[in-house]
């Protein structure tokens, strides 16, 4: 499932050029048994089954036998744990080494939780398997990492790193359709751009994902712009 996705775009370019390096193991592989069983039927009955803590625990033990002088981060993918945001994904591109585990069947053995550092939900559903979510997380926090965009400054302005939504943007043709792009954009006098670009993101913000505003500090001048742009939508 990694090979694929993990190894194109700006993921794949980031490894070609030694920014990051992604190695998959498969803790079925760590199995005890001659038919690598990973799973087992819970304790005390209940509907499917659970994935064991002796192959994780070998699993893990070996990455730090090959990596013993990294800082680890350990990540459980688990529903039950923290949101990811892009908070999230900017503290992980701070971490020297991240390890995903990924789970699958009707979840973990309890005692796996004692061996991780973090346990990480991608939203307030259910996949089949962890490794949908690990590859989100490996995105969008991979592309934070210095030099792998090839414009440092994209992630900066990205929607949710600055706490807002990302202004609409435009580029060539200037009308397509009797549809212009809007005059500011192109007069060249850059106090004005970015001020239209910050009440639009402000605009954005308030009509499409409101909870955004009430978690930053305003300052006065977006506070004057959120006003303005309320007396427009009222009007």
């Amino acid at each position: 499932m990694f090979e694929g996705p993990m190894g194109e775009s700006i993921i794949g370019k980031a490894q070609e050029r030694g920014l990051v390096d992604l190695h998959i193991s498969n803790f079925r592989d760590f199995s005890d048994n001659k038919h690598q069983n990973v799973d087992d039927y819970p304790y005390g009955g209940g509907a499917g089954m659970l994935l064991k803590v002796q192959p994780v625990y070998d699993n893990l033990q070996k990455i730090e036998e090959a990596s013993p002088t990294t800082n680890k981060r350990l990540i459980l993918l688990d529903p039950a744990g923290k949101p990811f945001d892009q908070k999230m994904a900017e503290e992980f591109s701070e971490e020297e080494h991240l390890v995903f585990i990924c789970g699958h069947y009707e979840g973990y053995d309890e005692r796996i939780r004692s061996l991780v550092t973090d346990e990480v939900s991608l939203g307030d559903y259910v996949l089949t398997g962890g490794e949908l979510g690990a590859m989100v997380m490996i995105d969008a926090t991979v592309r934070l990492l210095p030099d792998v965009l090839g414009n440092n400054a994209s992630a900066q302005t990205d929607s949710h790193s600055t706490g807002l939504l990302e202004h609409p943007q435009y580029t060539r043709p200037a009308v397509f359709n009797e549809m212009e792009v809007p005059a500011v954009l192109m007069n060249g006098n850059h106090q004005l751009i970015a001020q239209w670009q910050l009440k639009e993101s402000l605009r954005r913000t308030y009509l499409r994902r409101p909870d955004m505003l009430e978690k930053i500090s305003l300052t006065p001048e977006m506070k004057q712009l959120l006003n303005e742009i309320k007396r427009e939508i009222s009007s």
